[in-house]
């Protein structure tokens, strides 16, 4: 397996972070997982652009997107495989043990292993913590995963693949890894970037591709929602079956399938939709 770390491609097995890099101590980190496809990013400029945004909410320098552009092909070109995870993470580097950052510059890695194609159902459920729309991290994509890891967790405990937030008042927001679409009365909705929500790419492109409203709801939509999906790099439109105890089908609904078939579409004939 070989990796980009730092500007050149190196083996997996002798590459090397410090112990000190602010990312692992702090979580002072950006990253992007994209979907590969034979050699091939989706997205990618949709991606690097997001990168790019998320590194300048946290204050990190802005990240040379040519050389990650390289480091993109050159993984994957070195690690041929039908469907891989691609991955870019750029953390804040070598620094003291706290907050504040050090003087060495950004650390780059660019990393790719195999994925499986998602099932086109799956279980949600609602976790009781909170995403803060107002805090300094919102909208970022950021390293910083903990909630996400212990709400993932307890969706796994109870039979389920994601975990669904609300904000601080109380509206839908999005999942530890994923945003969320509801079909009320037969029309697609998803919250705004203004609950807190980060910014999917799956999810912009479902937005203009199959028509959906960006709509403030409350986390009890869930409740009468006559259809749920998910999007992500990974899943792309993914139907929720079951949302707590709530069994909606078991199959996607009518705007949920033409959803997936519309994103199938557009995707195939666009592979980086600008």
């Amino acid at each position: 397996m070989k990796i980009w770390l730092d500007g050149e491609l190196r083996d997996a097995d002798g590459a090397r972070v410090s112990v000190f890099d602010h990312g692992l101590t702090v979580g002072d980190g950006v990253f992007e997982t994209l979907k590969a496809e034979r050699g091939r990013a989706f997205a990618l400029t949709r991606h690097l652009e997001r990168l790019a945004h998320s590194a300048r909410g946290l204050g990190l320098p802005a990240p040379d997107l040519d050389e990650v552009r390289r480091g993109c092909t050159a993984v994957l070109e070195a690690n041929p495989m039908a469907l891989g995870r691609l991955r870019i993470t750029y953390t804040g580097g070598v620094s003291p043990l706290g907050s504040d950052r050090g003087e060495a510059g950004p650390t780059l890695v660019i990393a790719v292993s195999e994925a499986g194609r998602r099932p086109d159902t799956t279980a949600a459920v609602t976790v009781p913590w909170t995403r803060n729309e107002r805090g300094a991290l919102a909208g970022l994509k950021t390293t910083s995963y903990g909630e996400n890891v212990v709400a993932l967790a307890r969706a796994r405990e109870r039979g389920a693949s994601e975990a669904l937030f609300a904000n601080t008042v109380g509206a839908l927001c999005e999942g530890t890894g994923s945003n969320v679409f509801v079909v009320l009365d037969g029309e697609l909705h998803t919250p705004p970037l203004a609950s807190g929500c980060l910014a999917g790419i799956t999810r912009a492109l479902t937005v203009a591709w199959a028509g959906a409203k960006e709509t403030d709801l409350p986390l009890d939509a869930l409740e009468s929602a006559e259809e749920i999906f998910l999007t992500s790099t990974l899943r792309d439109v993914q139907a929720v079956t079951r949302i707590d105890g709530r069994q909606l089908a078991d199959e996607p609904g009518p705007v949920t399938a033409e959803a997936m078939r519309i994103f199938d579409r557009e995707s195939a004939a666009d592979f980086d939709p600008r």
